[in-house]
């Protein structure tokens, strides 16, 4: 299974969930991609298999993805203070791979009912879904 991890900023984000997706599926194959350097990096130390930077590895990655990972803000054209273009939100959304979601309030996009989750928690969640659903039956998603 191959997961495409999308993060920008500081890359935080990105770099807790590549981790915890090297633990939690050490089987999977992790690629990172940051919209710039520094969330590349991030992502990198942490374990990722593979990694890359901006808008064309963005496209590039969403059409050999099996699951696509990353904040709500990845599928939002001009989200994540402007570093995700109209064409990396549609190429998530117009993946053929299964997406998971973080929901986070940043950057003027509020999840209504979010609550007071930890991120931590939230990631969590992701991986667990990702474990138990995300293409694990060996039925991969790519075209």
């Amino acid at each position: 299974m191959r997961i495409l991890v999308i993060d920008s900023q500081g890359g935080g984000m990105g770099r807790q969930l590549v981790a915890a997706l090297k633990e939690g599926l050490p089987e999977a194959e992790i690629v990172a991609v940051g919209t710039n350097s520094t969330a590349t990096a991030a992502m990198l130390r942490a374990g990722a298999d593979g990694a890359a930077t901006g808008e064309n590895a963005v496209l590039v990655g969403c059409r050999s993805a099996d699951v696509i990972v990353g904040p709500i803000g990845i599928v939002i054209a001009d989200a994540m203070l402007g570093e995700v273009t109209p064409a990396m939100a549609a190429a998530v959304g117009q993946s053929r791979a299964k997406r998971v979601l973080i929901p986070v309030n940043h950057c003027d996009n509020i999840v209504a009912g979010l609550g007071q989750q930890s991120v931590g928690s939230l990631i969590e969640s992701a991986v667990e879904y990702i474990r138990r659903e995300g293409c694990s039956q060996g039925q991969p998603r790519r075209p």
